[in-house]
């Protein structure tokens, strides 16, 4: 078998879990290439689904504990709030919204026929 087939762009995502397995507008954990991946199903009246996603461990409170923080919406921006002190990260670019010396990383996800996908 050709190896270029293995390498294609498409390879390189890989399915978390179905959109369904996470309810609106929450947060799951995910395993995802070893380390704990917090996964947001975020939806709005107005938008469909989108999948944003983070790392789980905050820094402030050295937990893994993100994926059961708040989500908050502000100026059309979402952020997700510690569930431990409350600091809040921004879920696009992963920026505590108080010190730009300190952020999440930040994954890029989509959602494919029902399915949440990260890449990586």
């Amino acid at each position: 078998m050709n190896n270029l087939l293995a390498t294609t762009p498409e390879s390189t995502w890989t399915t978390i879990c179905t959109l369904d397995d996470i309810a609106p507008n929450s947060g799951v954990c995910a395993d995802f290439n070893g380390k704990q991946v917090a996964v947001f199903h975020l939806k709005s009246r107005l938008l469909n689904s989108r999948i944003k996603a983070v790392d789980n461990f905050d820094p402030f409170g050295k937990a893994n504990v993100m994926s059961r923080g708040l989500i908050t919406e502000t100026d059309n921006k979402y952020f997700i709030a510690s569930p431990l002190l409350k600091q809040q990260f921004c879920l696009e670019t992963g920026q505590f919204d108080q010190d730009e010396t300190v952020a999440l990383a930040t994954y890029q996800a989509r959602i494919m026929q029902n399915l949440v996908q990260l890449k990586g």
